[in-house]
Order: structure tokens, then sequence, then C-alpha cells
């Protein structure tokens, strides 16, 4: 029952306060890159706040996190990493399904800040330009995010990767830092989101320029770390 009240209330104050931030965003990518890459960060620092402070959630950091620019692939659980990697990097690149880039006036304001479009189903020419869009982010200097999985899945559940992070990784030619984080045991796609730790695990970087059959199982087993098996 707390969890569940505890849940309402983070939806209120959340999605209640996200309505003016996503509403305001066009305006501020009208004012400038470095203001709508400041605002985008205010926002998942703000998601940030209303979990520790209305769900109970702390966020536990291991790992380095380096300081140069860095393609991170990160396990993906929940809703709750692709804010909090934008928060923990400030204002990385990310790259982002079709579907969502197409929300209007949010979809264009996005990929003024940046954001990679990548289409799931999509044909070699669409690889291509997602190529072209993650070079030209790179050069800008920014590290890159991808969560190589392709959507969120369940605790315990470990699937093959999809084949773009790998062309994504030899295109920008940048270290590689796979991240485990376990958010789903609390924070679920559906149900009630509970209190407790999310861990973002970082493991030691990858040097860019290795062969696909070298690097896609070294990244599969680290994003991995944190699994446990799923109950029978």
């Amino acid at each position: 029952m707390i969890a569940t009240i505890r849940s309402w209330l983070f939806n209120v104050a959340f999605f209640g306060g996200s309505v003016p931030i996503v509403l305001f965003t066009p305006v501020m990518a009208l004012v400038g890159t470095d203001a709508l890459r400041w605002w985008v960060v205010f926002w998942t620092r703000y998601h940030g706040f209303c979990a520790r402070w209305v769900l109970g959630i702390r966020v536990v950091c291991s790992g380095t996190i380096p300081t140069t620019p860095a393609l991170y692939a990160g396990k993906h659980q929940a809703m709750f990493e692709t804010f909090e990697m934008v928060a923990l990097l400030d204002a990385p690149v990310v790259v982002l399904k079709k579907e969502l880039a197409a929300i209007p006036v949010w979809g264009w304001a996005a990929q003024r800040y940046g954001m990679i479009v990548v289409d799931r189903e999509g044909s070699s020419a669409a690889l291509r330009q997602m190529m072209r869009d993650a070079e030209a982010a790179a050069a800008t200097g920014r590290s890159v995010v991808i969560f190589p999985e392709g959507t969120r899945v369940l605790p315990g559940e470990t699937p093959p990767l999809k084949p773009g992070f790998v062309a994504l990784y030899r295109a920008l030619g940048l270290p590689l830092v796979p991240v485990a984080i376990d958010s789903g045991r609390i924070y679920p796609k559906q149900g009630a989101k509970r209190s407790g730790v999310i861990r973002f695990a970082f493991q030691p970087a990858i040097a860019p320029g290795l062969h696909r059959r070298e690097v896609e199982p070294l990244v599969h087993t680290a994003i991995n770390v944190l699994e446990t098996p799923p109950p029978q």
C-alpha cells in the first residue's frame, strides 16, 4: 500500500512538473544549444529529485566514469536510467528510438539537443544515417549513450544485443564503457515503484577498434554483471 501511494505521488509530482518543462523546451531550443542542454539536464535532475524524495530511491555508482568522451552501453530495465545517465554524464548524446522522435514538438527539440534517432526496423540507409548523426555528435566532444538491448527487459533477462551498437562503436572510434544497471527491481515498467537502491556499475573501458566477435561478448557480459536468474 505504501509503495502504491508513493508511486501515485511520484506520478503527480514528476509528470505534473514535467508538463511546463516540456512545453518550455522549444523556447530553450530557440535560445541556443547550451541553454537547451542545461534545460534537459535540469529535467533529468528533477526526475532524480522526485525519485529520491518521493519514492525513496537512492543511486549508488561504482567504477570509474571517464573524464573524456566515451560511448556508454547501458543495461536497460526501466525509464529511470534514460534520465539518470543524462544527469550523471552531463548532457551526453543519447540514441533515441524513432517513435519518440516523432512526438510533436518534443521530438523536434530532442533532435536539436543532439539525440541520435534510430529506426530499429530500418534499412541499411537508416543505419548509415544514424552513423552520420553519431559522428557529427561525437565531433562536438560529447559522450554518446546507447542501450544496446534495444528495449527495456525484465530483471534477470539477458537477451542478445542489437547489432547497431557495434556499428556505432566502430564508427565513433571512442572507448566503450559498459554500464550494468539494476533499476528494474524497484522501478518496474508496470506496477508500483518501491524505495531502495539502484546501482550503476561502470565497467572498465573497452578500447576502440575491436572486431564485433570480440567486443559484443565483452559488452554482453559486462552489462549483465548485476543480473540474477529469474525465479523459477
